[in-house]
């Protein structure tokens, strides 16, 4: 089986969320990622952390003001001293907190917009991002956001995002694949696996609909997982998905009791 990470965004909700990295080593995690770090001091975080024996696996880079309707800005032109000083702080944060790599949220296309201005802003800050986070030693993913969950997505399927990253050209930079907005989108995670296998850097999951753990909707996990495991991923898979129970309830069906 994959080595299987908890999405504390996600996951162990019903713990405030600094107690969330307890909760995840208790139930037998060794890794965790999160979307969101910039709500606390670096050093909080770097604390809970090894605390806990962790690692932390993934963050996001700063995605804007969501209550302004951003879902990410590296797509959004007039932006891109916004889009790299939260470069800068994304860095400062993975430093700190020893994160190998970073997700990149790209943003939305609206009615009416210059798709191609939206898409050349979207190549040149990719790129940007690449260059600073190989001079601080970090890679970057990109992730596809299915455009049923959100509206207009720039991004929206896996082949969009490896088209991006051979316009970007940075060999630090290359996909996340989440299960979860690959089915949301039609595509038959399998096939987008085996299509998408030499960008892949990090793989993400829920079941489908609904987005709650395995077992609650279509998807058949048990040869997804044994497919990641013949093409001989050695990183990690992040639970990122929605528990309809309590998280450790939910566990079962991927996870070795700890």
């Amino acid at each position: 089986m994959p080595r299987f990470a908890a999405n504390l965004g996600f996951l162990f909700t019903e713990h405030p969320f600094l107690d969330r990295f307890a909760a995840a080593a208790r139930a037998g995690f060794r890794a965790v990622e999160f979307a969101v770090p910039y709500d606390y001091p670096a050093a909080e975080l770097a604390r809970r952390i090894a605390d806990n024996g962790l690692e932390c696996i993934l963050m996001n880079l700063p995605m804007g003001d969501r209550a302004k309707g951003d879902y990410g800005i590296a797509c959004r032109p007039g932006r891109e001293r916004e889009f790299a000083e939260g470069v800068a702080r994304g860095i400062e944060y993975a430093l700190a907190l020893g994160v190998p790599k970073m997700n990149c949220i790209s943003g939305v296309a609206n009615e009416g917009e210059d798709r191609k201005l939206l898409e050349r802003t979207l190549v040149s800050n990719v790129r940007l991002a690449a260059r600073e986070f190989k001079a601080a030693g970090l890679d970057l993913v990109i992730e596809p956001l299915n455009d049923r969950d959100v509206a207009r997505f720039i991004v929206p399927r896996s082949p969009d995002v490896v088209r991006l990253l051979e316009e970007v050209g940075a060999s630090n930079a290359g996909l996340q694949c989440d299960i979860y907005h690959t089915a949301m989108m039609g595509d038959d995670p399998a096939q987008i696996l085996d299509q998408c296998w030499p960008s892949i850097r990090h793989i993400q999951f829920a079941d489908v609909p609904g987005r709650g753990e395995p077992g609650t909707g279509r998807i058949d996990f048990a040869p997804l997982f044994a497919l990641i495991d013949r093409k001989g991923y050695t990183g990690w898979v992040s639970a990122e998905y929605r528990p309809t129970r309590p998280t450790p309830e939910t566990l079962a069906t991927f996870m070795p009791a700890p």
